[in-house]
């Protein structure tokens, strides 16, 4: 009974990783289910055993990208509000990032799409939240800048290190890096 179930996950699994596929080679808008069970290889009566439509396997992709965030927003808000914990938040925040890399590259390149799901609102409450965990509440405007840029510039480094050479893992370590700088330096003692 557990291949069968385990069968069911990687199967649903597929039906994501070609619907995004698609979606990012003719857009979300142009693609059909028919599209997606065809190059699948399945027929449409099996994809919909795990999607009725195209906005649940959107729906679904945004929940599994942000059920770690919403872990890791709980795990930050348990921990004490040191510059390590801010540290770790963006170092775990990297990786789920780097799982979540085709998705977020259909977010930026969708966005009205995304903006008219309420994932997508869902979305924008939950970075809100993991600027909460960065930023002190008596940050000057300059250091919450900063704080905002860190995460920022996670996202921002998915598309534009894109066109620029180099190992894949070795990117986002740099950008991990820069964003690490940024926090450090809004939690910095300042001198008065």
């Amino acid at each position: 009974m557990g291949a069968s179930r385990q069968q069911r996950g990687h199967t649903r699994q597929r039906i994501q990783d070609v619907a995004l596929e698609l979606f990012a080679e003719q857009g979300y808008e142009k693609t059909s289910l028919r599209e997606i069970a065809e190059r699948l290889n399945v027929t449409k009566a099996a994809l919909y055993y795990h999607f009725r439509t195209k906005e649940d396997i959107l729906i679904s992709l945004f929940q599994d990208l942000t059920k770690p965030m919403d872990e890791l927003i709980e795990w930050g808000k348990q921990q004490p509000r040191t510059l390590g914990t801010k540290r770790e938040v963006l170092s775990r925040y990297s990786e789920a990032l780097n799982d979540a890399a085709p998705l977020f590259r259909f977010m930026q390149e969708n966005q009205a799409t995304v903006r008219e799901l309420r994932s997508g609102e869902a979305f924008k409450d939950r970075m809100l939240l993991m600027v909460d965990l960065l930023r002190e509440p008596d940050a000057t405007m300059t250091d919450q800048v900063r704080c905002v840029t860190a995460l920022f510039s996670m996202h921002a480094g998915m598309f534009a290190l894109r066109d620029i050479e180099g190992d894949p893992e070795e990117k986002r370590k740099a950008v991990l890096e820069v964003a690490t700088e940024l926090i450090t330096r809004a939690n910095s003692p300042k001198e008065s």
